[in-house]
This record gives structure tokens, C-alpha cells and sequence, in this order.
């Protein structure tokens, strides 16, 4: 059964940092593109990072240059540096992992992916 699980989340305030990791298993990573995954009560649901499987990686512009996303195949973990954090960053953040060529389907009509964890809370105080 694959299964995605998320750890590092926290509090912390505004500027700081944290490392979120998450360890899949059940599936091969290196097959998939895998990433984050962020929303908030109310919100709608941002792909805040992607790293695809020949090592690529893209952001959302509200994290460019703050967020770094990176993959430990022989791990099987992904995870998310996050620094310089800011209080609109405070979300629910999930990780997920579909096929490459699914992904903007997804993204655009909001459906699920075929992975994903159950997230973790980060929260950012002014």
C-alpha cells in the first residue's frame, strides 16, 4: 500500500525556518514527479513546490527564493526547506506524488493526486 507520511512541521515566527521531510513508501519515487502541496481553511490549494523525475524543480512565485525542494531516492524522502518564512506561509502542507504528465491536470481542475500524506501544520506568527 503506497503510503506518504509528512514530519517537521511547527511553530515559528515570522523569518525563521523549517525543514519539512516526507518518507514514501509502497511505490518507487523515482518514477513519479513529487511534490508540496499547501492549503489553508478557506483557501484554495497551492502546488508550492514540484521536483520532477529527472531532477527538475519548480515553485510558486510567493516562495521563489525561500523554499528549496529536494529528493533522497536512495530514501525515499522528500523534503522542504523553508526559509525566511512569512505568516500568509502558515498552511496545512502535504506531499504528493502522481505521474509527470498528470500533474497539470490535477493542478487545474483541483482533483486529487494519486499520493498523498495526511500534512502537517505549519504556522508563522507575526
Amino acid at each position: 500500500q503506497p503510503q506518504l507520511v509528512e514530519s517537521g512541521g511547527g511553530s515559528v515566527q515570522s523569518g525563521g525556518s523549517l525543514r519539512l521531510s516526507c518518507a514514501a513508501s509502497g511505490y518507487t519515487p523515482s518514477d513519479y514527479c513529487v511534490g508540496w502541496i499547501r492549503q489553508a481553511p478557506g483557501k484554495e490549494r497551492e502546488v508550492v513546490a514540484r521536483n520532477d523525475s529527472d531532477g527538475s524543480t519548480t515553485y510558486a512565485d510567493s516562495v521563489k527564493g525561500r523554499f528549496t525542494i529536494s529528493r533522497d531516492n536512495a530514501k525515499n524522502t522528500l523534503y522542504l526547506q523553508m526559509d525566511n518564512l512569512k505568516p500568509e506561509d502558515t498552511s496545512t502542507y502535504y506531499c504528493a506524488a502522481d505521474i509527470c504528465g498528470d500533474w497539470p491536470y490535477i493542478v487545474q481542475m483541483g482533483v486529487s493526486f494519486g499520493y498523498r500524506g495526511e500534512g502537517t501544520q505549519v504556522t508563522v506568527s507575526s
